[in-house]
C-alpha cells in the first residue's frame, strides 16, 4: 500500500480526487496530511483538527464490483473498519452514529466522508476520508468530541494507529468484494448508536418526535419505530437524531 505523506493540504478528499481524475490512484493509495486548511465533513461542515495532533488522511478504493444501489455498504465497511481499529487500540463502549459517525463514550472521535466517482451508472472508485482525533485534548466549543488521549489516557503513535485502520479498510473491503453484504449489515446494525433506545429525532422540518432505531435499509435509510409500532424510513438529510 502506497502512502503519500504531506504537511499541509487544503484536503486531503480533495487531493486524492484530483489523484484520481488523472489517473494517479491506484487501488489503496492513502493520502495522509498533518495539517488541513479546508477539512471538510457531511453536508458541508468542517471537520477542525490541531496540527500534528490528529489523523487526517483518505484512501482510494476501486469499488468497481459494488453496484450504485449497494453504495451504502461502501460506507458500512468503512465505519466497521475505524471501529474495529478504536476496539483493537483499547477503547471502550464503541458505536457508529448513523451514517457514519464513530463514538466512544458517547463522545465523537472520529469523523468519515465518502466521494464516490461514479462514470456511466457505475461507481469506478471511492475516496475516503477519515478525521480521528488521536492526541488532542482541548476542543474549545465541542463538548461531544474526545479523542484517543482522552479516552485511553496515553499519549498514541500517529502512524501505528493509522496502519491499524488501514489494515481494517483492507479486511472490511474483502468482506465487500466477496459479497458478504449481510455480514457486513449485521455487524453495522449490531454496533448502532442508541439502537432499540428510547430516542428524539428532529425531522426536516424542525419538528421533535420520539422513536427507537431498529436498523438501516441496503440503502442506508435509518429504520425507526415510531407510534403505532410503524417502522419509517428516513434520508440522511431528512432527520437528525438527537439523543
Amino acid at each position: 500500500m502506497r502512502i503519500i505523506k504531506l504537511d499541509a493540504i487544503d484536503s486531503t478528499n480533495t487531493y486524492l480526487k484530483k489523484l484520481s481524475v488523472a489517473g494517479n490512484a491506484e487501488d489503496g493509495l492513502a493520502v495522509v496530511a498533518k495539517f488541513q486548511t479546508n477539512g471538510r465533513g457531511q453536508m458541508g461542515t468542517v471537520w477542525s483538527s490541531q496540527e500534528a495532533k490528529n489523523l487526517t488522511f483518505s484512501v482510494f478504493k476501486d469499488v468497481s464490483f459494488v453496484e450504485v444501489s449497494q453504495h451504502f455498504y461502501i460506507s458500512m465497511a468503512v465505519s466497521l473498519a475505524v471501529h474495529e481499529a478504536l476496539n483493537s487500540l483499547g477503547l471502550t463502549d464503541v458505536k457508529v452514529k448513523w451514517p457514519n459517525d464513530i463514538l466512544s463514550d458517547n463522545k465523537k472521535i472520529a469523523g468519515i466522508l465518502i466521494e464516490n466517482v461514479i462514470k456511466l451508472n457505475v461507481i469506478s472508485g471511492s475516496v475516503i476520508g477519515i478525521g480521528l482525533n488521536v492526541n488532542q485534548t482541548d476542543f474549545n466549543d465541542l463538548p461531544s468530541a474526545s479523542s484517543l488521549l482522552l479516552l485511553s489516557g496515553h499519549v498514541h503513535n500517529l502512524e501505528e494507529v493509522l496502519n491499524t485502520v488501514l489494515k481494517q479498510i483492507e479486511i472490511h473491503f474483502n468482506y465487500l468484494q466477496n459479497r458478504q453484504f449481510k455480514l457486513l449489515k449485521s455487524k453495522y446494525e449490531s454496533h448502532l448508536f442508541r439502537k432499540n433506545k428510547p430516542s428524539t429525532f428532529k425531522n426536516a422540518e424542525g419538528s421533535l418526535f420520539a422513536g427507537y432505531i431498529v436498523g438501516v435499509s441496503d440503502i442506508g435509510q435509518l429504520l425507526v419505530r415510531v407510534e403505532d409500532n410503524i417502522i419509517k424510513s428516513f434520508d440522511f438529510k431528512e432527520v437528525t437524531l438527537m439523543y
